[in-house]
């Protein structure tokens, strides 16, 4: 039987032009082998699994190549090349930090980097997990990283950079490591299959590519994973139920009825998730990337953006055009703050379905702005109104000073003498009249009805003043005229609250009973004492206070308190 060899170790690359996702770096170590500019200590840093090692090797089996290509990559043909590929080469040494971390390893280390190679030119060390090493390995180091022969290059590389001493960072050229796109490893992958026979769907690894978080071995390791699950034929379907992945449709249906309003079904899906055995955090923080991929989606130029396949995308287009930008960030920021609180809370799975139930209001909330503007419009409206019926009444006040010509009932206009109420105004004068008797026609009676059910809106503003409340609740204005009503209140403090709030109330009354005219007065009901004894106010109070202990007053100056 033959022996199997995973992926990730039979397509690890063994050139520099099949590395995955690191151009910038591959073209910079050719280079530098091109111009014979080799430094005496590299660093290696980025995630697991993008090619730190895997380009560590390729280094250090072509810069000992006895013939190099033209561009400058390892033959596989001449002794060196064949002895390292047989993993027989004394010229390339690889120490795991993990577990030789400590001064001793080290020392041997440096005994043997005064051995010359036997064969090639350099003597590479590569140091796996050189974080790992210990602070006085580091200091026992340091001297040979500095200065060693010749013919020897350290290539250090490691996960946790932040933790390398900066005299250990002084001392070598930095390459840093990026993750490996969805794109790229979608090609990889593609490549792979081709090679081992496999038919894959684009989705499914599109799904394997998303799961592997840049990390190249991941990928191909998810990828001989599902290859045992399902044969040589890789679905979508398949590949989510295997790496326990939540399926996108999950996050289409209720991304609509969160839209629809529809609090139930949202609750059922979640129910229906977590029957499914995904965990409650994994739910939310999918459903935040589903947010964000259809925000990228609302303009063509973050498209580009939305890592996923192709027909995956389409729905995401298709469902883009339901969502405006409100209720996304709105939606984003209500999931994103359930993440954060997710792990502190000892209820998790009702954070979510809270979560779920405030996304499903976002709409209505949006109507309630909607009529709130128009109804701020409508005051503006009134408001502008008002502004020209003044200045119509300014101008028929101008027009009615007196003068030479008005006292003997006389106006000149153009020339011509106009005597006497019957004749005819003038053209300025027919304007001012109309403009005034088309304002007067918006004010038509205010009925007692329309201004109790004005009064009752205006009294539920005042629902947290608890005092203020009850009395204004107990009262309602009654009009005396076709646009004047009369307010009748109990006692003096009362109506001088209320005389406070009146610019307030009749501006609120005037919108809604989109009346300019309307007015109200505020007296006190015939019969009551002006000087009562009741206590209605703080202040109030405060005198009542003070009329049985005259030493608060001396307190409350001395504090230097004011109401």
């Amino acid at each position: 039987m033959e022996n199997f060899l995973v992926s990730a170790r039979k397509y690890r690359p063994d050139d520099f032009k099949s590395v995955v996702g690191q151009e910038s770096i591959t073209t910079t170590l050719i280079n530098s082998i091109k111009n014979q500019q080799l430094a005496h200590a590299y660093l290696f840093c980025g995630p697991r699994g993008v090619g730190k090692t895997t380009c560590a090797r390729i280094f250090a089996k072509t810069i000992n190549c006895e013939n190099q290509t033209d561009d400058f990559e390892a033959c596989n043909e001449c002794e060196s090349c064949k002895a390292f590929n047989d993993h027989r080469s004394y010229n390339i040494h690889e120490l795991d930090a993990a577990s030789n971390n400590s001064v001793e390893d080290i020392r041997n280390l440096i005994e043997q980097v005064r051995i010359p190679p036997q064969i090639g030119t350099h003597s590479v060390y590569i140091i796996d997990e050189v974080h790992m090493l210990s602070a006085q390995a580091f200091n026992a180091f340091l001297k040979t990283l500095e200065e060693p022969p010749s013919y020897a290059i350290f290539v250090l590389a490691t996960t946790e950079k932040h933790k390398i001493l900066p005299t250990i960072l002084s001392r070598c050229q930095i390459f840093d490591f990026n993750r490996i796109k969805v794109k790229d490893t979608v090609e990889y992958l593609s490549y792979v299959a081709e090679k081992e026979q496999v038919e894959a769907e684009k989705d499914a690894l599109n799904i394997i590519a998303q799961k592997s978080d840049g990390s190249m071995r991941d990928a191909l390791s998810f990828f001989d994973q599902i290859v045992s699950f399902s044969g040589k034929k890789i679905t979508y379907k398949a590949t989510i139920e295997n790496l326990n992945v939540l399926d996108y449709d999950y996050y289409f249906k209720l991304t609509d009825f969160i839209l629809e309003n529809k609090i139930s079904d949202s609750l059922l899906i979640f129910d229906e998730v977590l029957e499914n055995g995904f965990d409650g955090h994994h739910f939310i923080t999918g459903l935040s990337t589903h947010f964000r991929d259809l925000m990228v989606c609302k303009d063509s130029v973050t498209l580009e953006l939305l890592e996923v396949g192709s027909n995956i995308k389409q729905k995401y287009l298709k469902q883009s055009g339901s969502c405006n930008l409100f209720f996304l960030l709105k939606a984003l920021e209500i999931s994103n703050t359930t993440d954060l609180s997710y792990r502190g809370s000892k209820n998790k799975r009702l954070q979510v379905e809270l979560a779920l139930m405030k996304m499903c209001t976002i709409t209505d909330d949006i109507e309630d702005n909607r009529k709130e503007r128009k109804k701020l419009d409508n005051i503006n409206n009134v408001k502008e109104a008002k502004t020209e019926s003044a200045k119509v009444e300014e101008q028929k006040q101008e027009y009615k000073k007196p003068d030479n010509l008005q006292k003997k009932h006389t106006i000149k206009s153009s020339g011509i003498s106009l005597t006497g109420k019957d004749e005819k105004k003038t053209e300025t004068t027919e304007k001012t009249e109309t403009t005034e008797n088309r304002f007067q026609g918006n004010d038509s009676k205010i009925e007692q009805s329309d201004l109790d059910i004005a009064w009752k809106k205006l009294v539920s503003k005042f629902e947290k003043q608890h005092r203020l409340y009850n009395a204004l609740k107990a009262k309602t204005p009654v009009m005396i005229s076709d646009h004047t009503a009369e307010l009748s209140v109990s006692n003096e403090s009362l109506e001088q609250a209320l005389i406070k709030l009146k610019s307030r109330i009749i501006n609120f009354l005037r919108a809604d009973l989109n009346s300019s005219e309307f007015d109200l007065s505020i007296s006190v009901e015939e019969g009551v004492e002006k000087n009562s004894n009741h206590i209605y106010t703080d202040r109030d109070k405060y005198k009542f206070l003070v009329n049985k202990n005259p030493n608060l007053e001396k307190l409350k100056n001395d504090l230097g308190l004011e109401f």
